[in-house]
């Protein structure tokens, strides 16, 4: 009788538990946001925006430091009183994210007014995402990446695929709808993974022709309809470096916006030393090659500025921190190292 009561005291307590956790309480507000016109117009009143031009997000240099602001509903119909159709450009907002305290956030483009009328009002500027990622503090760049996908999907998805008539945003943002053809549309993001490939005591990293001179990351592609996660890893290796993967495990997965909103399932992968000759697919690559150890650490600590030699020339550097690149080319070291 006694081992009942204490299963059942752990069952409500675990559901207590559950029932007051801030992060699902944070959820379940958000889903009635999505699902609730009339409270995510009620939320937008007393709401925060994060602004957009053209894609490009708002920042405030402080020091050294840049800011990725937060605007209250309040301070955006004061900047929207210097154009027409106010209330209109509100409604083009979409549902980011919320506090813990349910504080709903915003994000809103602003790209057919006037920049720099903005940039003067609140004493920043608009900057290129691929910029603002790597300089905001590292709790702003999701968010960043994420709001300006919604953004970018909602401006492509305006026009019904199957009537091409126009589709309408719902508050939140979290759809598009055809009232001729009755179809619903939702965002969504493409599979991409990326693969750091070693033969046990190297890594193979590679460049594109558009890559900033003298950066090398890891191999990525967009998984092909029908494929899994697998399939696509050995797939990339073959195509790209003419290796053929032995085995592979899975690291960890990231958001990233570019060139849309795009889903990084992030892969180590080995292939036989033995059989680790490169035969580089020159249409995908400029340049693919193995790195040592200790080639690896020195330029994990350079940057873009630090890799340009005298002779114009450029040592190899990394994709910073932010980048899924970086945390794989970090645990490979790690395991070499322990």
């Amino acid at each position: 009788m006694a081992a009942v009561y204490q299963a059942l005291h752990r069952r409500v307590s675990s559901l207590i538990c559950r029932l007051h956790s801030t992060y699902v309480r944070k959820m379940r507000y958000l889903n009635q946001l999505k699902e609730d016109d009339s409270l995510c117009r009620q939320a937008q009143s007393s709401g925060t925006f994060y602004l957009f031009h053209n894609l490009s997000p708002f920042l405030q240099k402080v020091g050294k430091k840049y800011l990725v602001p937060q605007l209250s509903a309040a301070e955006m119909k004061g900047i929207l009183e210097k154009f027409q159709e106010c209330e209109q450009w509100m409604e083009k907002s979409v549902l980011v994210g919320c506090s813990d305290e349910h504080r709903a956030h915003f994000a809103l483009d602003l790209g057919a007014l006037d920049k720099s009328v903005i940039e003067s009002e609140l004493q920043g500027s608009f900057t290129d995402l691929r910029k603002a990622l790597f300089v905001v503090d590292g709790k702003d760049s999701p968010l960043l990446a994420s709001a300006q996908s919604l953004l970018r999907w909602h401006d492509a998805h305006q026009y019904c695929s199957k009537t091409g008539q126009p589709t309408q945003k719902n508050p939140a943002g979290s759809k598009r709808v055809c009232h001729a053809s009755g179809v619903t549309y939702y965002p969504q993001m493409s599979p991409v993974v990326i693969t750091l490939v070693s033969d046990g005591s190297r890594c193979l990293l590679a460049r594109q022709p558009s890559f900033p001179p003298g950066m090398f990351t890891a191999l990525s592609g967009f998984c092909d309809v029908g494929e899994n996660v697998e399939d696509t890893v050995r797939r990339e290796v073959a195509e790209e470096v003419g290796l053929e993967v032995e085995s592979l495990r899975y690291a960890a997965s990231q958001h990233w916006p570019f060139p849309s909103s795009s889903l990084m399932i992030a892969c180590h992968a080995l292939v036989g030393a033995q059989r680790a000759e490169i035969s580089m697919d020159s249409l995908e690559l400029e340049e693919a090659r193995w790195f040592g150890l200790e080639e690896i650490v020195e330029g994990l600590k350079r940057g873009p500025s630090s890799s340009k030699q005298e002779d114009g020339s450029f040592l190899p550097w990394f994709p910073p921190k932010q980048a899924i690149a970086h945390q794989l080319i970090r645990e490979w070291v790690q395991q070499q190292t322990a």
